[in-house]
């Protein structure tokens, strides 16, 4: 074992006395599952079901929306678990999870954890999703003979740079995958200079499931808004709802009917952003308090889980959130492509850059700067029903060009899953 994992596997060691203390003090910022913390310590409690077992794991919701078409294709013939590392990612897994198919939080990457988790689910075949690599896990399944691979693979520029320097540690990690399935040629080659078998599948983002709408809540919310248009900011952060704010006060003597909906990629900001909004002199509904938005209102907080779908279904436009401020590196916009929605976006969209790269050269996405630029391309799309028809139908093209992606990926992996009946 090189000496970067070695030390990487002694820190585990030193730091799993600690790792309650460390689950406790996340759970007490929200950010934990209390009757699941056994599961982040490798202790899972649910039985395992007979047989094989396909194992995916994605960091958070991003990379459990990618795979969500490729686990039911696979559910349909044996058992998938999906493992995430976040509150809002085991939640949409509850909701779109197809029968045969379960969750679990992903254990700590500590020798002790790792070695309990693989020992007890011993998958038939363990896929990560996109980014994540980690040590202790990945090492436990080759020590295992257990196949392993990537699929969806993405490797940022930074992300290479970083494994560059330890060349050792990301060969003993990648070599032994027996499959490696990058999101495109650029991700596939740096995969290959890391010393992993890698070839270009295409990116599952683009051939995604729609998000799901309840018919009933979305002709509530259509009933209530007939006749607005609806400037619709989605999975913003933490800064990005102040200028949402600014881009409504520019357009709204423009557009006086406007409505500017507001869905936190966090559902538990709704409070602090109608916070905002009152200190900004804006009256502002929140959907989990029950609230429709009224004809006086301006602002709408959308602060619910799992209703992304009903708004970009409704919207005239909308801003893909985590683009706009620094340190988030964009949002999957295919979402609101896949519903007929027309998109805008920041420039600061590193985490989904050839998904937003295609779209650019195609027409589209509209990127903006800054908030006076948003505004200026908000009014404009706004008010040009020809405009927001022509990204509609430029987002569909390149959707159409990815339709090849699943079931390619589905293909390679094919002598590694049980035979359909």
């Amino acid at each position: 074992m090189p000496l970067p994992l070695r030390l990487y596997r002694g820190a585990g060691h030193l730091f799993s006395p600690f790792a309650r203390l460390f689950l406790d003090a996340r759970l007490a910022r929200g950010k934990e599952d209390g009757a699941r913390l056994h599961e982040r310590l490798g202790q899972p409690q649910r039985v395992r079901p007979d047989g094989q077992l396909v194992w995916f794991h994605g960091a958070s919701v991003g990379e459990t929306l990618s795979v969500l078409p490729l686990i039911g294709e696979i559910a349909r013939n044996q058992p998938v678990m999906l493992t995430s590392g976040t509150l809002t990612s085991a939640q949409l897994a509850a909701q779109r999870l197809p029968p045969n198919a379960f969750h679990q939080f992903v254990p700590l990457d500590t020798p002790g954890a790792a070695r309990q988790f693989i020992r007890y689910w011993h998958p038939s075949l363990a896929l990560f999703v996109e980014s994540e690599i980690w040590p202790n896990l990945l090492g436990e399944l080759h020590n295992r003979a257990i196949p392993t691979g990537v699929v969806n693979g993405r490797m940022s520029t930074r992300s290479f740079a970083n494994w560059a320097r330890l060349p050792g540690s990301a060969a003993s990690l990648l070599a032994p995958l027996r499959v490696c399935l990058a999101q495109s040629p650029d991700d596939a080659e740096r995969y290959r200079a890391l010393g992993a078998d890698a070839q270009t599948t295409g990116n599952l983002k683009f051939v995604g499931m729609p998000l799901p709408r309840d018919a009933n809540n979305e002709a509530a919310f259509r009933a209530g808004v007939e006749g607005r248009p609806i400037l619709l900011f989605a999975s913003t952060h933490p800064g990005e709802e102040a200028l949402a704010f600014e881009v409504h006060r520019n357009l709204r003597d423009t557009i006086p009917q406007l409505l500017t909906v507001i869905v936190p990629r966090h559902p538990h900001r709704g409070a602090e952003i109608a916070r905002l909004a009152a200190e900004q002199g804006e009256i502002a509904g929140r959907r989990s308090a029950g609230h429709l938005p009224a004809r006086e209102d301006g602002i709408y907080i959308a602060d619910t889980m799992g209703e992304l779908g009903l708004f970009y279904s409704a919207a005239t436009i909308a801003v893909i959130g985590g683009s706009l401020v620094p340190g988030i590196g964009g949002h999957n916009p295919v979402e609101a492509i896949q519903l007929g929605c027309p998109i805008l976006s920041g420039a600061l969209v590193g985490n989904a850059r050839h998904v937003y790269a295609e779209l650019a050269e195609a027409g589209a996405v509209k990127m903006v700067k800054d908030a006076s630029s948003l505004a200026e391309a908000s009014a404009r799309l706004l008010m040009s029903t020809k405009a927001r028809a022509d990204l509609v139908q430029a987002g569909r093209a390149v959707l159409a060009r990815h339709e090849g992606a699943l079931s390619h990926t589905l293909e390679i992996l094919k002598p590694f899953l049980k035979p359909s009946p």
